[in-house]
């Protein structure tokens, strides 16, 4: 396929390919070699140039359409909103040990309301821990004696 020359391409359109009359080419030596040395590179930088420029046109429209946004949306009490700002605030250090004072006070309140509901005798409250007298712990720790001695005659009769 042969390349139009630079005069016949269009604003935004890559180069216009020619239908093939002839397979004149071989796979060793390049279809653009009917062109100038420094034709075609000079398509691409004309291209380049115009893209460029194109961009930097949208660019500009985008930034004139998001500050027609954003003076909509001041209009509308909605304000602008940044879409890369996530919901983080500036706090001062007054505020901040504000803040520090009041949920100490809910904690101290939270605290104060489980130490009186466990005191106070409620059905829902676990019962109180029960206390081993002294004989008592002797009476288990003698029955305990008595069952290893009766296991090693078992093991010594075996053996």
């Amino acid at each position: 396929m042969r390349l139009l020359p630079e005069s016949e391409t269009t604003y935004h359109s890559a180069p216009k390919l020619l239908p093939p009359t002839q397979v004149t080419h071989s796979y060793t030596m390049s279809p653009h070699q009917n062109y100038p040395r420094g034709v075609l590179m000079q398509n691409l930088g004309n291209a380049l140039q115009e893209l460029r420029k194109d961009r930097d046109a949208t660019h500009l429209r985008l930034e004139k359409l998001n500050q027609i946004i954003s003076g909509i949306e001041s209009l509308n009490g909605a304000g602008t909103r940044n879409p890369n700002h996530h919901g983080s605030r500036i706090v001062s250090a007054a505020s901040r040990r504000k803040m520090a004072l009041a949920q100490r006070a809910r904690w101290a309140g939270i605290r104060k309301q489980s130490q009186s509901a466990s005191t106070g005798k409620t059905a829902s409250s676990a019962p109180p821990k029960r206390k081993i007298s002294a004989q008592g712990r002797k009476r288990i720790a003698a029955a305990q004696r008595a069952r290893w001695a009766k296991l090693r005659a078992q093991q010594k009769k075996a053996a």
